[in-house]
């Protein structure tokens, strides 16, 4: 149970800071290419990384309830899947093929690459 309440805390938090960091990036960047939610799996990648290196790599796993509210609640509930997902439906479907084209390997290439930047902080802050 405490598990449970630790994802589901962690999801609250993670779908607040996501609703926040993609208003911000919408209204500072307008337009119809999705910049909040790419840099929500971008940034969401980092931190997943980060937190993964510093919990798992380097204290060997830490404390399960933390990891469970840090990595599937909050990481899990920052994430934006679904969304990039509508989004680059949307995008197609109104013409903007290119657009969506650049948003997939955007947001696919920088989520991958900040994840391995998050993993590779960590490990040297460990060591």
């Amino acid at each position: 149970m405490r598990e449970l309440l630790a994802v589901a805390l962690g999801g609250a938090v993670g779908a607040v800071a996501r609703y926040g960091l993609t208003g911000v990036m919408h209204r500072t960047f307008p337009g119809p290419f999705p910049v909040g939610t790419m840099t929500v799996n971008i940034v969401g990648g980092l931190l997943v990384g980060f937190l993964s290196g510093i919990l798992v790599v380097r204290d060997g796993g830490g404390d399960h309830a933390l990891r469970q509210f840090l990595i599937v609640g909050v990481c899990g509930g920052f994430t934006t899947f679904s969304a990039f997902s509508l989004e680059t439906v949307r995008l197609m479907e109104a013409g903007a093929t290119a657009s969506a084209w650049l948003s997939v390997t955007a947001q696919v290439v920088g989520a991958v690459l900040a994840t391995a930047l998050g993993l590779w902080a960590a490990r040297a802050l460990g060591q």
